[in-house]
């Protein structure tokens, strides 16, 4: 290790900073009496100590900066007496490179000094508004991983990008990353398959008798991490530039990047703040998704820097609502309510239900955005829900204990996989209801990635464990379910995109504002204008009139038919110069009884489980 200039300044808040001959490092360092300072280490991991100095100090913050020949060949450490440990502002982190390790040990972490320029090529955020956005959420690794994604850089951020022309072909506007950021997946305790006692468990693994298959990952990555680094198992090169040029690339194609945070309690406020700017300003990341424990909600609210970045969060108090503004960039999010429990209710045709689902088919805030999701990475994915009634975590070792037990699920009469031929049709229908409710409701669509082509977990509802087939997608392109699940999928985001109506900056008001003869939203069942919001309804008919998102926009009539019967439904009479043409229907499209062909002034009928979608055009053609 050649020879190191070291002085001292006093910094104002933590980091590492590189200089033109150097780094420059801000730490937090209560001292208590012992030596500290910093641990450089050369490739062979040969050390050398450069303590703290009061020279440096403001407060319990110290500054060091060292400058040198050979200081990118290095990795640092923080020491404080005896302990050792990886810097928390690290922006590179070696010892994690290979996902979950093989080792029985726990992993040593060093911070890298190394850090490479890279070429934007003029990158700009895209800023699409929340109203416009179709949201797409994914696990890095198990997006890709599986052999059948065909990707040349399987479960990194490079196979992302490879996936980019299906993400455009499919109608994609923004992907959501679960947590990407460093993370030991390793670090959590053993799982024995014989359920040892503690005292024994202990005993067995000092002897060096516990096998690596017994541990249980964390693979989803909820847990204190190193939140300015980019994860290195992840990435087919480095990790900076290799999550930088899927930045890049997605952008290239108008889609945004988000990132999941997850913060444990230990998390100040400020460090929250500054990890969010952090990656905004150096990775040109465009949003995030929030969640762990007293989040500064306010505080990011107001944030200069964030103020054009989506932030989606658990939560929003109302004394907070004073930062938005109401004609300004609408870049915050909230959940919708309970969207995704009552529309599942909805789906498998619960009573009492019609009045919640017009309710959150209409919400939007004027200060906010609300986020529909049917599923998620927690609980099934989107063919489990119609799949299975129950849970099936066992393959997790907790004795099928962990997982909410709450799906709102129904298997279509027959649990699990099966080959008769009435169960997996009204499953495929079931699905395309699911994902009609997403793209047809205002507020902002959540669709989990696997979703959009029937992807199962067997069952599994808490799948964090599962680097294996059950979590990763299984992109079984040749078979007839996925063909039709995901062209349908395509055809409701084109039907979305096509009509604003569906997707307003402000909720819809449910009445004539424009003096046109129609409201802007209006509710229907088997009569016109008439709607059956009784306890025992489960048919709902939505009347959008596309003139009060532009002029000369068609008129849409949504009708939801959640009973186990079919039923009769009146559409709403039109200006002589209009008629309306049916464009979807689930039942149609599930290969389903095909819908008598409409004629003039007589009723329709919508078939059982069924949505279908009508829309205007001219009488003349």
């Amino acid at each position: 290790m050649s020879s190191l200039a070291v002085t001292y300044f006093q910094p104002y808040q933590p980091g590492i900073e590189r200089t033109v001959s150097g780094f420059r490092f801000a730490l937090v360092n209560k001292k208590n009496g012992c030596e500290s300072g910093i641990l450089l280490y050369d490739d062979k991991k040969k050390e050398q100590r450069i303590p703290l100095s009061e020279k440096g100090r403001k407060g319990e913050l110290f500054g060091v900066e060292i400058r040198g020949e050979d200081l990118n060949q290095l990795t640092y450490n923080f020491y404080n007496g005896d302990e050792v440990y990886t810097d928390p502002y690290v922006q590179g982190v070696t010892g994690l490179e290979q996902f979950g390790g093989k080792s029985t040990k726990e992993r040593m972490t060093y911070g890298v000094l190394k850090k490479q320029d890279f070429d934007w090529e003029a990158d700009t955020n895209p800023e699409i508004p929340f109203e416009d956005t179709i949201l797409y959420g994914i696990h890095v690794r198990a997006f890709t991983k599986h052999k059948s994604s065909n990707v040349a850089h399987p479960g990194t951020f490079e196979g992302i990008v490879e996936k980019i022309p299906y993400l455009k072909q499919l109608g994609i506007t923004a992907v959501e990353l679960m947590p990407c950021y460093e993370f030991d997946e390793a670090k959590i305790k053993p799982l024995y398959s014989d359920h040892r006692e503690p005292e024994e468990a202990k005993q067995k693994e000092e002897e060096g008798k516990k096998e690596v298959q017994d541990r249980r990952l964390n693979c989803w990555g909820f847990q204190k991490g190193f939140y300015f680094a980019p994860k290195a198992s992840y990435s087919s090169k480095a990790p900076e530039i290799s999550f930088k040029t899927m930045v890049r690339e997605l952008h290239k194609a108008g889609i945004e990047v988000m990132m999941h945070f997850y913060f444990p309690e230990d998390i100040s406020q400020g460090f929250m703040v500054q990890v969010l700017k952090f990656w905004t300003m150096e990775y040109h990341v465009d949003g995030f998704r929030i969640n762990g424990f007293h989040l500064p909600v306010r505080m990011l609210l107001e944030e200069p820097v964030l103020k054009r970045s989506k932030l989606w969060l658990p939560y929003l108090p109302e004394e907070d609502l004073s930062c938005l503004e109401e004609d300004s960039f609408k870049h915050v999010a909230v959940d919708n309510g309970n969207f995704r429990n009552d529309i599942r209710r909805f789906l498998k045709g619960d009573e009492g239900l019609v009045n919640d689902f017009i309710r959150y088919q209409r919400r939007n805030p004027k200060e906010y955005a609300v986020m529909n999701a049917v599923c998620d990475y927690d609980g099934f994915s989107l063919m489990d829900l119609v799949s299975y009634d129950r849970k099936h975590n066992e393959a997790n070792g907790e004795n099928n204990a962990d997982g909410t037990d709450y799906n709102y699920s129904w298997n279509c009469g027959i649990e699990g996989t099966t080959r008769k031929k009435n169960v997996l049709s009204l499953r495929k229908k079931q699905i395309k209801n699911a994902i009609a409710f997403l793209m047809l409701s205002q507020g902002t669509p959540f669709l989990f990635s696997g979703d959009e082509f029937g992807n199962s977990r067997l069952g599994n509802n808490n799948a964090y464990c599962q680097d294996n087939e059950v979590f990763w997608l299984q992109w079984k392109d040749n078979t007839q379910m996925f063909q039709e699940l995901l062209s349908f999928t395509q055809k409701m985001i084109a039907l979305r995109k096509q009509n604003p109506i569906i997707h307003m900056k402000k909720e819809l008001k449910v009445m004539d504002s424009l003096g046109c003869g129609y409201p802007d939203i209006s509710y229907h069942g088997a009569e016109a204008w008439r709607p059956d919001l009784s306890f025992v309804s489960r048919l709902v008919n939505i009347f959008l009139c596309g003139r009060y998102a532009n002029e000369g926009d068609p008129f849409l009539y949504l009708a939801y038919n959640m009973h186990w019967e079919a039923h009769k439904l009146a559409l709403p009479k039109l200006p002589k110069t209009l008629r309306w043409k049916r464009i979807l229907s689930t039942e149609e499209e599930a290969g389903g009884k095909a819908l008598k062909e409409m004629e003039a002034d007589n009723g329709q009928v919508i078939e059982s489980r069924s949505i279908a979608v009508y829309q205007t055009e001219s009488s003349s053609k």
